[in-house]
């Protein structure tokens, strides 16, 4: 079996072959103001962390924009109320590193950004992010290191944008729930409680 494994560079190289000229240039160090223009109508994203307890990726959503783009640099994205296990901004704690790729929902390509954040609690940034009488307990102030577009081939292969999947096997949130703690939390009632709960503690 170890004999199959990739260890090297060189090992990869030869495995995939020589990267494109256009998948080199498309990537820059700022925001060029097309793909401000790509991450202005992305209500979505999904934020990579790293930190001392281990890695996390979590999802974050917001009517589009998602983020404020306040110059070529700089991103600032809400966080809102979740589970309070802040297991992303624990990370970044630790660890400053961040890596966010956005989607725009029914379109294939995604684009991604790589950089350094920090956690601000400034009340100007935090109104800026209010929705009605709720603001955000923080803002992710986001410096760019890294921007780039991804190619469609996952969304194509997925097939991720199709309104017309069969969900009938897929488990609920009760159900996942009652399976981890042997039936003493989640279960039916949980999920008829579920969108009401969320409706009523989204911000």
């Amino acid at each position: 079996m170890t004999d199959y494994l990739i260890r090297t560079d060189a090992a990869l190289e030869t495995l995939f072959g020589p990267v494109g000229e256009a998948s080199l240039r498309k990537e820059v160090d700022f925001l060029h103001p097309v793909y401000r223009r790509w991450i202005e109508a992305s209500p979505f994203a999904v934020m990579a962390t790293a930190g001392a307890r281990g890695l996390d990726a979590s999802p974050r959503g917001d009517p589009a924009p998602l983020v404020r783009v306040p110059d070529g640099k700089t991103l600032l994205l809400p966080e809102r109320r979740g589970n309070n296990r802040a297991d992303s901004l624990r990370n970044l704690i630790a660890d400053p590193r961040i890596a966010l790729l956005f989607f725009v929902p029914g379109i294939g390509e995604t684009l991604r950004v790589n950089g350094r954040a920090t956690i601000s609690v400034d009340p100007d940034l935090l109104q800026m992010f209010a929705l009605g009488n709720a603001r955000p307990k923080c803002v992710l102030v986001v410096t760019v290191e890294a921007v780039y577009f991804q190619c469609a081939r996952a969304m194509l292969r997925s097939d991720l944008w199709r309104t017309t999947a069969d969900l009938s096997a897929v488990p609920t949130a009760g159900q996942m729930l009652a399976a981890l703690t042997q039936d003493e939390v989640g279960g039916e009632q949980y999920d008829q409680a579920l969108p009401a709960r969320q409706r009523a503690t989204l911000y």
